[in-house]
């Protein structure tokens, strides 16, 4: 039987408002898993962290950018990583950055994308979706029960 696990989170940065949007991925550098792959922030949950609190550090530590506003997207990532017979459950958020980030060891580029453009590059149905409900969501006013920090 497959094993199901918890263990990660997944941080979907942007900025703008409606009418100029855009979104933040971050390219893996060579010699990292997923190398050469543009994505959201993501990374593990420590045994002494909330999945929200993880989500900030993550945030931080990946792109140096603290949130402004980050809440709960209404989802999580959920995939099966076949190598492993592992069910991955992933708490996902979104957090509004207004600056650049600075790149940790982990990435080699970053890039501001419109909706569009962003799902083109990023190669998980999952996380095309999840940025969907962010891209939908962010036209409306968030629930504050959404809300985390």
């Amino acid at each position: 039987m497959a094993d199901v696990v918890a263990n990660l989170v997944d941080v979907y940065p942007y900025r703008g408002s409606a009418a100029n949007r855009e979104y933040l991925l971050l390219r893996r550098r060579p010699g990292v898993v997923y190398s050469g792959d543009w994505r959201m922030v993501g990374g593990k949950i420590l045994d002494s962290e909330r999945a929200w609190q993880a989500a900030g550090r993550e945030l931080e530590e990946e792109t140096g950018c603290k949130p402004l506003v980050m809440w709960a997207i209404p989802s999580a990532n959920i995939f099966f990583e076949w190598e492993l017979d592992t069910v991955h459950v992933i708490p996902a958020f979104a957090a509004e950055i207004d600056r650049d980030p600075v790149l940790n060891h982990e990435h080699d580029a970053f890039g501001w994308y419109d909706y569009e453009a962003a799902c083109q590059l990023l190669c998980w149905p999952e996380q095309r979706r999840l940025l969907g409900i962010v891209h939908e969501e962010l036209d409306r006013d968030i629930p504050v029960s959404w809300r985390v920090g």
